[in-house]
């Protein structure tokens, strides 16, 4: 069985291709041939020594992948071989509000994805919605959940504001759609722009031509503002600016880099509210799921390559910050005859 290894704090030079032992799964547990993984900017601060949550010395990197299960455990009841499945990034956070015994997550404190073959207690699995293919599927866990939880409440009719074309906002426009909401997606050139209207965008702004893009969403909302903008950048002064008396803000993260100081009275004098989203729970991937089997969505993949790939495949990611998923596929085929179970 063959696993591609990091060291938190070397990059991606770190990446390392290793062979392992046969796994077997324990009680509650099941075997999953992985079939595809999926990066994020995640996966990135985890390389890079940088992520906020804790990480093992070594691991097996990437919280996102999908498979099927080749072999169950004792007392596994729901999971039979064959499922098709994914998992969720914190295994342990099944419902409800996220606490500090939920912080073990794949690819961090946990091995994760990128290995032909994973062993996952049957807890965390959640299967893959029939229309979509393990390449779709993998793309789920970590910026799907995000995105759903960042629009929970979120109702038919609603504005919704996203921020740029990262794996977050695109899956914001499309959970936001099925939701029934009404999208404007923020990004900075004419083809991006037209990429977002495909997916689903109603307005979009470019903040290259308009740089007060707040000021821009007022006006399509006739001065009213979001009822939820989806915040990936951090910069929480402009966001306020765009947002309703009484709307949401959902910080997701802070890849625009620089924070800027936040006033409190701006806080105060925009009437809305501020709330962290961290990925979500086991409830709310299953909740997701069905949105996503009803509405027939499926995700933006931009780019598969190969698991013999996955250094290019995290390079490219890197440098391309490219518009929809890059996917690394796991053949079926390359795993050798002793690593499949009987």
């Amino acid at each position: 069985m063959r696993s591609w290894n990091a060291t938190p704090g070397l990059g991606i030079d770190g990446l390392v291709l290793r062979e392992g032992p046969s796994l077997a799964p324990g009680p509650g547990e099941v075997l999953v041939a992985v079939r595809a993984v999926s990066l994020s900017y995640r996966e990135l601060l985890v390389l890079q020594g940088r992520y906020a949550l804790p990480v093992k010395p070594e691991l097996v990197p990437v919280s996102d992948g999908a498979g099927e299960v080749v072999a169950v455990g004792r007392g596994v009841r729901g999971a039979q071989v064959g499922d098709r499945v994914t998992a969720t990034l914190f295994p342990t956070w099944q419902y409800g509000s996220f606490g500090l015994e939920h912080l073990a997550q794949l690819g961090g404190s946990l091995d994760g994805m990128l290995a032909e073959l994973v062993v996952l207690p049957e807890t965390a699995l959640v299967p893959v919605p029939d229309h979509l293919s393990f390449a779709e599927a993998a793309t789920l866990p970590c910026a799907g959940v995000t995105a759903w939880n960042s629009l929970a409440d979120v109702a038919a009719g609603d504005t919704v504001v996203t921020l740029g074309t990262g794996g977050v906002s695109l899956f914001a426009i499309q959970l936001a759609k099925i939701r029934g909401a009404r999208v404007i997606a923020t990004t900075s050139t004419a083809d991006k722009a037209d990429k977002l209207r495909e997916i689903g965008a109603d307005e979009v702004v470019n903040y290259r031509v308009q740089p007060d893009w707040p000021a821009r969403v007022r006006e399509l909302t006739e001065g009213r503002g979001a009822d939820r903008l989806v915040d990936v950048v951090g910069d929480l002064p402009q966001s306020l600016r765009a947002v309703a008396i009484g709307g949401l803000v959902a910080l997701v993260g802070f890849v625009g880099g620089a924070q800027p100081a936040l006033d409190p009275r701006l806080l105060f004098q925009s009437g809305a509210a501020i709330r962290t989203v961290a990925v979500g729970s086991r409830a709310q991937f299953l909740e997701m799921n069905r949105a996503i089997a009803v509405g027939r969505m499926r995700p933006v993949v931009h780019r598969v390559f190969t698991f013999l790939e996955a250094v290019d495949a995290y390079r490219y990611y890197e440098a391309e910050q490219p518009l929809g998923k890059v996917v690394i596929e796991v053949s079926a085929e390359s795993l050798d005859p002793g690593d499949r179970p009987s």
